[in-house]
């Protein structure tokens, strides 16, 4: 496990890619000879929706990724669990993050939309990954728009006391000045390490590797 207990990959809200670097930085350090392992909280959305799935595939063995719970309406996990009347209990959710990361020589926890996003029993994604005392990674859109969220997404953990490792933008193409001009922008705000992610083939899981292991730092991880 590393040393600050455990990596939380969180986003600045839906979609934004957090599957995609979490199965990329799991599967370069598995290829690597790390026992590192994912742990997915709760995945809404099931089906079709399974986060832990892509990540397993990914790394080409089940050993690579689980998850804790699984609800079908695809909403905010405590909402989820209210309309379809499940028992979705914070603690559960916490202990079950932190066996996973005791059990991985590298855990990464895979956040659940944004930092916001209602959990359960009253907390919220941002209260999970400050009880276990993990360190983050961001992930971001790349284009117009990405300045505020980001920044407010990585004051919200500094606020929590959580160490951030970095900033990824992910589907970074370049195609806008936005998108050109919000690494270098972003560094001088956050002062933090900005790294560039190309659009990935969300239908090929293998692909996530080869993009993380070709475009982001192994320091992210280790």
């Amino acid at each position: 496990m590393t040393d600050d207990g455990g990596i939380a990959v969180v986003g600045t809200g839906t979609g934004v890619g957090k599957t995609v670097v979490t199965a990329g930085l799991v599967g370069v350090l598995r290829e690597d000879g790390v026992d590192a392992r994912a742990v997915k909280p709760c995945q809404t959305g099931h089906p079709p929706d399974d986060d832990a799935a892509f990540v397993a595939t990914a790394c080409g063995t089940e050993a690579a990724a689980t998850c804790l719970a699984r609800l079908e309406p695809p909403l905010a996990p405590a909402v989820a669990a209210e309309q379809a009347g499940a028992d979705l209990s914070y603690q559960r959710l916490r202990d079950g993050c932190e066996r996973q990361l005791a059990a991985a020589e590298t855990g990464l926890v895979e956040g659940i939309g944004g930092l916001r996003v209602p959990l359960a029993d009253g907390h919220e994604v941002l209260d999970l990954v400050a009880d276990l005392d993990v360190s983050a990674v961001v992930v971001a859109r790349s284009g117009l728009g990405t300045l505020n969220h980001t920044t407010l997404t990585v004051d919200a953990l500094r606020r929590q006391n959580v160490p951030v490792r970095g900033i990824v933008l992910n589907r970074y193409g370049g195609a806008s000045t936005a998108e050109r001009t919000n690494p270098a922008v972003l560094e001088r705000m956050t002062d933090l390490s900005v790294h560039t992610l190309p659009e990935t083939d969300l239908t090929d899981p293998c692909a996530a590797v080869d993009a993380v292991a070709d475009h982001l730092p192994r320091s992210l991880v280790r």
